[in-house]
């Protein structure tokens, strides 16, 4: 019990979500270890995923400074875990469904992004077809956007802890 109340204590205030700072930084950092270390190119959506984390990394490291409102921190940090849980979810969903998936995945995430107004270029990223249907590397049988999604979901319910933690 008294393990309990020290983790409960240490994770109060600041700490906290410093910590969830941390957490969705290094996934980022996971990601292009993975990467780099199997030689591996990134599809769209990944990149969506990476860039949702870093978001989410943001809004608990301004929480972290401002210290204050937990409900409306945490109702940004679940809305952005929600919107990671999005991106995940189509991104497993066009893996589990690659055989009906068109074998190329079109041009690259930059050129959309130059070439294309932004609501098409989203609307390309989120079709997302091809590489991202390939499985190029699996931990434990998970699929990097199925470990992407348990992970916004462990950090949407850890901004949901943290409110019960700082509630003033």
């Amino acid at each position: 019990m008294m393990k309990i109340q020290t983790i409960t204590k240490f994770l109060q205030g600041r700490t906290g979500y410093l910590l969830g700072f941390v957490a969705s930084f290094g996934l980022v950092g996971l990601a292009l270890w993975i990467q780099t270390r199997f030689n591996l190119d990134p599809c769209p959506l990944c990149i969506t995923q990476r860039i949702v984390f870093m978001v989410l990394g943001v809004c608990f490291l301004v929480a972290a400074i401002v210290n204050r409102y937990p409900r409306f921190f945490a109702g940004v940090q679940v809305l952005t875990a929600l919107v990671g849980i999005g991106w995940a979810s189509r991104h497993w969903w066009i893996q589990a469904h690659k055989e009906t998936m068109i074998a190329d995945c079109g041009v690259g995430f930059d050129y959309m992004f130059e070439n294309f107004p932004l609501k098409k270029a989203l609307s390309l990223v989120f079709k997302g077809t091809g590489d991202c249907a390939a499985i190029d590397w699996t931990f434990l049988g998970l699929t990097i956007p199925q470990m992407a999604l348990i992970a916004f979901v462990g950090l949407g319910g850890y901004a949901v802890y943290l409110v019960k933690l700082n509630q003033k």
